[in-house]
């Protein structure tokens, strides 16, 4: 069995950053508190928790002072910054650099539309955590849409300005896109250049990945798409996955892994998201092997 791992899976930038910051600052203290999984990977999380990462959500960053803080990838809303200074908490910042041009994008786009009496309107996932920071460099005020029912909430004869959480996918955006041109159009009959803005804001660094992994998928006969259950762009790759191989199964680890997936003369290849560590992949190519070794001394 020949088995692969993806060189385009695994952290993206923003990600490999805020471990590296989290690492970096655990080497001086033996506790620093992280708001929010600092990673959709259950397994990564056991692994930086023992070196010390405490989770924790908003609440109880209120009731927390004189301590430091980790913002992961994700961003965060104003609101975090000022509970920040006033409880006297130093926070670690390792918002992914993308995801902060994106806020600030999102807050100019949004005092523009208050003086014109118009709408933020932001693709994505409602209650995702980097979703949280952008709704609030609005005051709450933007509209999360994700389906077509999501459409219902928009105001087709006021002005609209369209962003996407980073990690949605392109074809999704478009499309979104397309249907909010077509009800704008029939609800005033014309559509000008006052009337919608499309800003497609997807991260190129996580869009890119999906032509690279149908191609991945093709070449190999089984994959196995490693990610955390948790992680909406592990999901969405491994549906990819499942369009071109029909022989593609979804793990958390090598753990799920049943031998009976297998052939001995199949080509094997590992993948996963950008929020799967690459030593987990590892393990389970190791794991794979191991498998191998075992079949052919029975």
């Amino acid at each position: 069995m020949q088995v692969t791992i993806d060189k385009n899976s695994g952290y993206c930038f923003g990600v490999e950053f805020a471990i590296k910051m989290a690492e970096d600052e655990m080497e001086q203290s033996d506790k620093l508190y992280c708001l929010g999984d600092i990673v959709h990977n259950d397994m990564e999380v056991k692994r930086l928790a023992e070196k010390g990462l405490v989770v924790i959500d908003r609440d109880q960053l209120s009731e927390l002072s004189d301590c430091k803080v980790l913002i992961r990838a994700h961003g965060e809303p104003p609101e975090t910054y000022k509970t920040a200074i006033q409880n006297n908490i130093e926070l670690i910042d390792a918002s992914c650099p993308v995801v902060l041009k994106l806020q600030h994008r999102v807050k100019t786009a949004f005092d523009k539309m208050e003086r014109e009496d118009g709408q933020i309107v932001i693709y994505g996932k409602k209650g995702h955590a980097e979703v949280i920071g952008l709704t609030g460099q609005t005051l709450e005020k933007a509209i999360v849409v994700m389906e077509d029912a999501d459409l219902e909430k928009i105001d087709f004869n006021r002005p609209v300005t369209l962003f996407s959480q980073t990690t949605k996918s392109t074809k999704g955006f478009y499309e979104l896109s397309q249907k909010i041109e077509e009800r704008i159009k029939a609800s005033k009959g014309e559509l000008t250049e006052l009337d919608f803005n499309a800003n497609d804001s997807i991260c190129r660094q996580v869009s890119n990945r999906e032509p690279q992994l149908r191609k991945f998928a093709q070449e190999n006969e089984v994959i196995i798409f490693v990610s955390g259950k948790k992680s909406s762009n592990g999901k969405a790759l491994y549906q990819v996955c499942l369009e071109e191989n029909p022989r593609s199964f979804f793990v958390e680890n090598q753990t799920e892994i049943q031998p009976e997936w297998f052939e001995t003369t199949d080509r094997v290849g590992i993948c996963g998201a950008t929020s799967t560590p690459m030593w987990l992949m590892e393990q389970v190519k190791e794991h794979l092997e191991s498998l191998e070794e075992n079949a052919l001394m029975a």
